[in-house]
This record gives C-alpha cells, sequence and structure tokens, in this order.
C-alpha cells in the first residue's frame, strides 16, 4: 500500500484530497490539527507517532523528525541498496506528502504579535519534509498548494501516479515556498536585531498578475507584490474599474500617489512618465483638480491622477470630460462611480490613505546587482530652514515654497519646480545641467512665474540659475544650499530682491 503524509495548517480541501487518497489506495500518516480534522470527517488515518514508535514532545515542536519518517521520504524506490536498508530498520516509502507551513508570515502581522508568539510560528519539521521529498521528487508527489490537488488527483486517476513534469514543477514551487518562508523569517529577526543591511539580503514578492508586456510591447513583464508591504501602495490597491494596469501604469501610478501624500490639505496630481505635470492644492477637491489641470493642460492628457480625497460628482464630471489613464483615490461616490464608468478604457483604483506607511526600503535593480536604500521621507519639518537673503519670504511665498518643495522631490534630477500657493507652474525635469531645468519650468510658466517661487532639487553650483529665475520674474527662491558658491547665488539673489531660503536637505531623484 502506498503511503501519504498529511500535515497542513491551511486546511482548504484537505478533507476532499484526502478521501480521495484512500480511495486510490494509500494510506494516511498524520499528526496534530490535521490528523483531528481528517478523523473527524471519519478517515482512516494514522498518527506519525504509531509509525516512527515516538511520541511527539516538547510541544509539539519535534514530531515528524524521525529517520523513519524521512528515510520514507528520501529512499530511492528502485534501488536494491535503499530498499535493503529499508528493510533493515523496518521502514516503508512514502510516495506522498502534503505539507504546507505554519503561519508565520499571517502571524508577524497580526497587531498582538510578540516575538514569543512569531518564534513559536517558525515551523522546523515542515519545511525539512518538504525539502527531503522535493529533493527526491523522482519518486515522490510533494503538495504544499490546495491549488495544486486537483491536478495531481487528475492524474493519480488517470494513470496511477503523477507524471514526472508534474512532480518537477511541484519541487521547484515547494523550494520557492521554503525560500520565501524563510526570507520572511530572516527579515523578521533581522529587524529585531536591528540589522538595517545584513550581509545577505533575501527578497521575497508573490506575482499579483502577468503583464501584456514592459515598458515597450517587445519586452517581457509581470507584476510582483511585497505580501509584507504598505497597504498604500498600487500593488494593493482595488480596481473599481477599467482593463487591467500595464507596466508603464503601474509605475506612473506608484509616482503619483507617493506625491499625493505630501499633502495634507485636498490635493491632486498628474502624473506622465513618473514625472508630475499639475500639482494642485484647494479647499475642495474638485477645486484641487482644476488646479492641477490648469498647471499643464496638454501634458494631462493621457495622464495618471491621484487625490487624497473621495471623488465626488463635481469632481467626476470634469475628470470625466479629459482622456485620463488612471484614477486613484480614497473612494469614488456612488454617483461619480456611476459618472466615471460609463467611460469603458479609464481605470479607477482606492487604496486606504489612511494607511500613508511606506515600505521600509526602496530597491533599485542594476545589471548584476541591487541598489538598497531608505526612502526619501524629509520634509520641511524636517529641515533647517534658514532664510540666507536680506529679504524674508511672504506668507504667501512661503505657501509657494513649500508647494514647490514638495513636489519637486519627487521629479526626476535635475529638477526645477516653478509654483505659488496653490499650483506647480512650470516643471523642469531630467536635464543634465540645473540652468537647463530651470529655463524649461520657466518657459512652461511664462507669464505666470511672476511673483511665483522656484525649488531646486539640489544647490545651484553658479549664481546664473539666480539671474535666469530673476528675469523670468521670480520673487522667492528654495534649494538646499552646500555649494562652495552659495555665496555668489546669496549676492545675487540680494542684488535681484530675491527671497532665498536653504533647507540643508537635497532631493536627488534618478
Amino acid at each position: 500500500m502506498k503511503r501519504a503524509l498529511l500535515s497542513v495548517s491551511d486546511k482548504v480541501g484537505i478533507v476532499y484530497f484526502a478521501q480521495q487518497l484512500v480511495e486510490l489506495g494509500y494510506e494516511l500518516l498524520s499528526t496534530g490539527g490535521t490528523k483531528a480534522a481528517l478523523q473527524e470527517a471519519g478517515i482512516p488515518v494514522t498518527a506519525v507517532g504509531e509509525i516512527t514508535g515516538f511520541p511527539e514532545i516538547l510541544e509539539g515542536r519535534v514530531k515528524t523528525l524521525h529517520p523513519k519518517i524521512h528515510g520514507g521520504l528520501l529512499s530511492k524506490h528502485d534501488d536494491p541498496a535503499h530498499l535493503a536498508q529499508l528493510e533493515e530498520h523496518a521502514i516503508q516509502p512514502i510516495q506522498m506528502v502534503c505539507v504546507n507551513l505554519y503561519p508565520f508570515q499571517s502571524t508577524i502581522q497580526r497587531p498582538d504579535v510578540t516575538p514569543e508568539l512569531a518564534i513559536e510560528n517558525i515551523d522546523i519539521g515542515g519545511p525539512s519534509m518538504l525539502r527531503a521529498s522535493a529533493k527526491n521528487h523522482q519518486y515522490v508527489t510533494v503538495v504544499t498548494d490546495p491549488a495544486d490537488y486537483a491536478v495531481v488527483l487528475e492524474e493519480l486517476h488517470t494513470s496511477g501516479e503523477t507524471k514526472l513534469a508534474t512532480r518537477q514543477r511541484l519541487a521547484a514551487k515547494v523550494f520557492r515556498h521554503t525560500a520565501a518562508y524563510d526570507a520572511w523569517i530572516a527579515a523578521y529577526l533581522s529587524d529585531m536585531a536591528g540589522d538595517e543591511f545584513p550581509e545577505s539580503l533575501t527578497l521575497t514578492y508573490e506575482k499579483k498578475q502577468d503583464l501584456r508586456y514592459g515598458e515597450n510591447p517587445h519586452q517581457l513583464a509581470a507584476f510582483y507584490q511585497n505580501t509584507m508591504g504598505s497597504a498604500f501602495s498600487i500593488a494593493a490597491a482595488t480596481q473599481l474599474h477599467g482593463k487591467e494596469l500595464s507596466y508603464n501604469n503601474i509605475q506612473d501610478a506608484n509616482a503619483a500617489i507617493q506625491l499625493v501624500k505630501e499633502f495634507e490639505q485636498p490635493a491632486a496630481v498628474a502624473v506622465k512618465h513618473m514625472n508630475p505635470c499639475g500639482v494642485g492644492v484647494g479647499q475642495t477637491i474638485a477645486e484641487a483638480f482644476q488646479k492641477a489641470y490648469e498647471s499643464d493642460e496638454t501634458s494631462i492628457f493621457g495622464g495618471i491622477i491621484a487625490l487624497n480625497r473621495e471623488v465626488d460628482a463635481a469632481t467626476a464630471k470634469v475628470l470625466g470630460g479629459i482622456f485620463l489613464e488612471i484614477i486613484i483615490a480614497p473612494s469614488f461616490s456612488e454617483q461619480a462611480l456611476a459618472m466615471l464608468t460609463a467611460k469603458k478604457n479609464i481605470r479607477l483604483l482606492t487604496i486606504p490613505f489612511e494607511d500613508g506607511s511606506q515600505e521600509a526600503f526602496n530597491v533599485v535593480s542594476i545589471e548584476g546587482g541591487l541598489l538598497v536604500q531608505s526612502p526619501d521621507t524629509a520634509s520641511l519639518a524636517h529641515a533647517n530652514v534658514e532664510v540666507v537673503t536680506d529679504r524674508v519670504p511672504t506668507d504667501e511665498e512661503w505657501e509657494a515654497l513649500e508647494l514647490g518643495w514638495n513636489v519637486v522631490k519627487h521629479v526626476k534630477s535635475n529638477a526645477i519646480v516653478v509654483a505659488d500657493s496653490q499650483m506647480t507652474l512650470g516643471v523642469g525635469a531630467g536635464q543634465m545641467n540645473r540652468v537647463g531645468a530651470a529655463k524649461i519650468a520657466l518657459e512652461q510658466a511664462g507669464d505666470k512665474a511672476r511673483g511665483a517661487a522656484l525649488a531646486s532639487d539640489a544647490f545651484f553650483p553658479m549664481s546664473d540659475s539666480v539671474e535666469t529665475a530673476a528675469a523670468a520674474g521670480i520673487t522667492a527662491i528654495i534649494q538646499p544650499g552646500g555649494s562652495v558658491k552659495d555665496q555668489d547665488s546669496i549676492d545675487k539673489a540680494n542684488e535681484l530682491g530675491i527671497a532665498m531660503v536653504f533647507t540643508g536637505i537635497r532631493h536627488f531623484k534618478h
């Protein structure tokens, strides 16, 4: 009689799977809660302790770690020497293993989790059985995911055994599963120990969806989610309407929500190619979006919109009149949803803005490696703000400086943002020199630059940017400072009557 060892924390479908195995002539071995569930269903099952001749000990920490189990899992079923040793030690081969692990991941996400509870949910016997069975997949079928029960049963009913290709696929899945499991444990313990950048870094993500293609149609792509990551993310968003997101949609949408969460007042952000093309604030979300739209009526076409308040009917009416790829908000009113879902191709997403947490690290892939850094969460509240010119900004200029500073942090470097107290007026992004970025932003702002503020993500290496800003009518500048020629810029600002503020914080974004 063939043997199957069943020990699962996720008991979805396990009773039916076990019933089918019994009908197929398998003897079932089990432990703990799984054994109890099978017995309650009236399924004949043998306790592992009856096979090993040794009881479960240490509160169940030791039960399957025994030669009579692992010998049955690791033996070559067609090797005479192995078979002789099995007979000598009264060990029977095990042909089927169905195991999934203690719920460590969900345990550490509980609000009441303690280190003691987390550690008790580190599975030892389960991974050992899975790895042994997966290594020996030439002879053993190993199942760790209830989604695979059906294909295993179908093959057993059809031919009495599973296909080698199936066993290979399931074995690979096991090692991915145990690798992810160990990565969660390593991350948790590293965090407890305060190891921010350990000597080795193992990251684990779960596939959310296959994508039609990547940045371009000839590139393959998929979207993976950090299941331990922030709920305030595109990966965790709820899509209410529209076709599936593309690779570029996801990148742009992420850029949009990272920027919009900088604002506490009603705010709207429009993004194209991962750069903001319009940002507005107002007393209402409709007013904020109108300001964002007026910031750059051309670039917003086909853009991604993020709003930090519920989309109401008034806002939906304006949004519906423009071609947009995606609208992201905390929620949509029933009337707004009815209006916007009338547009077939627009995607509507919600994310929980109340959970404004951020991933612990930013990870960027490069050829042959990864760059890992903490996220740029610095704001003016963290800055050592210093007015370095004779003239101090007016109250309205301070509001414009703050808005520009919040936005420039999210613009590709070299970055310049021109803004008033309610909206961006011009954005210069991704230029190879700072004065070039300033010229682009100021040209876009046009006459609106007069009396406006200018924000720079890094210091001015020369005074030419101040001259360019003054010629366009800028009256206040915010920048990190830190150049050996800072005094030249300060002197030029004083000469031209510009108020200038240093923050001491740089916001490079590559």
